[in-house]
């Protein structure tokens, strides 16, 4: 690094008021000045990062109630729960058809570690203790690989398609995401197709947010931006660019922590593909009023449309029946951040994305964040929030899709949705409740081939064996007992 840019460094940061962040400069080693000085140089515009934190909370205490919500037409919807079997099979045939034509990629968010699970590994190497023992990250990848061989099987292709996996980690969750996948040999897949790429971070804030908080004598606090960082993650690494390059169309995204995800859905890629969407969403259907989910909604003032959280909308509305069908709720379509995209759509947007907070805005959040306290000049942990973390969501950008090019597909809760966030002891969404939910599924498929499954037995379908219930055949006549794996 030259003088002259470290100076830049220097007077960039003092212009934008961060000057505390050197006073133990001239205490480093030339190591340490180096590192510090290449993670501030990172930072494009300190001055604007200063005045965005300052939107951010603006933005985080603005009232969105007054708005008007109401579903999306029906036009932009489907549902699997009463699909018709020719639909059905028209969208599959044609996911299946990209897939075999080398069109579709997956797009897995894998950022997060697990530390309210209690483990220090990335989410995707936790094992919920299934009969075989096979963690996230294996489930996913044998039934991207399952779902190449039905793809050759049914337009009986020479050689087995590639779907490309892209995997987007942390800082934290990288090096060990890596070396998971290349101690498994990636888990059957060619290790050609599958590509790692990290988000973004941001600083970390006081709780004023005019003040960098700083992690060491020679390094501020960041925290991951987001999984609305995933846009500007895309741009900057070259994956967008490597899309392009190996002419993929559509996108299937999804998060690494829900055990019953079916990646590379080809019946959701279809209905994106048929209906001619730039971007589409599966949702589950709102168990009641006051479960605490996000909605996928058309904000009826703008006709665009928009996730809003269970708390920007009241009880009246939250209740609301449907007036075609009074046994659902009207605001019902729960976000499990499960996405389709077309390539052409994200290769137009994401410049306009990354460069305009309308569509990206910053949300704050007030943690407790371990720093040095520039009084005592000790690192310390607080116990209540001392300061303030910066993201994007990802689905913020929802709002600059045209309403005919957005579609949204209710899929069944006990097929598709069941996320890893807690450890056991907690509600929901544990380990165990992830082993039951997945068990349960495969269970029923063996039930539906003709199978025999023990009394208040459970039974495992390995991804290979099945991808969603299909080639089950063998099933018929034969008795299974508790843990068995078909």
């Amino acid at each position: 690094m030259t003088v002259e840019s470290q100076q830049y460094i220097f007077d960039t940061f003092n212009k934008a008021n961060q000057g505390h962040i050197f006073k133990y400069y001239n205490d480093l080693n030339t190591d340490e000045q180096v590192q510090f000085l290449n993670q501030l140089a990172s930072i494009e515009n300190p001055s604007k990062l200063v005045s965005t934190v300052t939107d951010a909370i603006k933005y985080s205490s603005s009232n969105s109630s007054s708005k008007n919500f109401t579903q999306l037409p029906n036009e932009q919807t489907a549902s699997t729960l009463d699909l018709d079997p020719n639909t059905s099979q028209h969208w599959s045939e044609l996911g299946f058809k990209a897939i075999a034509d080398g069109e579709v990629a997956v797009l897995l968010m894998a950022g997060g570690q697990g530390t309210r699970l209690g483990s220090s590994d990335p989410k995707g190497c936790y094992d919920v203790s299934l009969p075989s023992h096979k963690p996230l990250f294996q489930i996913q990848a044998e039934k991207v690989l399952k779902i190449q061989h039905l793809a050759q099987n049914k337009l009986k292709l020479a050689k087995l398609p590639q779907i490309m996996w892209y995997i987007m980690t942390s800082g934290p969750t990288r090096k060990s995401t890596e070396k998971f996948f290349i101690q498994h040999n990636y888990f059957g897949l060619d290790s050609n197709q599958v590509i790692f790429f990290n988000q973004g971070t941001l600083p970390c804030f006081d709780l004023s947010g005019e003040k960098v908080l700083l992690q060491s004598k020679h390094a501020i606090c960041e925290s991951p931006d987001g999984n609305g960082g995933l846009y500007k993650a895309l741009l900057n690494n070259g994956i967008l660019e490597d899309m392009i390059n190996k002419n993929i169309k559509h996108i299937h995204m999804y998060c690494v922590d829900n055990a019953l995800v079916k990646v590379a859905d080809p019946l959701f890629l279809g209905f994106a593909i048929d209906r001619e969407f730039d971007l589409a969403t599966k949702v589950v259907r709102k168990r009641d009023a006051n479960e605490s989910v996000g909605l996928i909604v058309l904000n009826d003032d703008t006709k665009r449309p928009c996730v809003i959280e269970y708390s920007e909308i009241s009880q009246e509305l939250a209740e609301k029946k449907d007036p075609q069908d009074d046994s659902k709720l009207f605001l019902r379509a729960a976000n499990i951040v499960n996405h389709y995209y077309s390539v052409d759509f994200l290769a137009k947007m994401i410049p306009q994305w990354i460069s305009s907070q309308e569509y990206l805005p910053f949300h704050i959040a007030n943690k407790k964040i371990p720093a040095i306290d520039l009084k005592t000049d000790q690192f310390y942990k607080p116990e209540t929030p001392n300061g303030i973390k910066l993201e994007q969501f990802i689905f913020d950008v929802f709002t600059s899709v045209e309403l005919s090019k957005f579609g949204c597909l209710e899929v069944d809760r006990a097929d598709e949705f069941s996320p890893l966030k807690n450890a056991d002891g907690a509600k929901n969404d544990t380990p165990t409740s992830c082993r039951q939910d997945y068990l349960k599924r495969g269970t029923n498929w063996v039930k539906e081939n003709g199978g025999h499954v023990d009394e208040g037995a459970y039974v495992e379908v390995d991804p290979m064996s099945s991808y969603d219930g299909e080639g089950l055949e063998f099933v018929k006549g034969k008795t299974f007992a508790n843990g068995d794996i078909v």
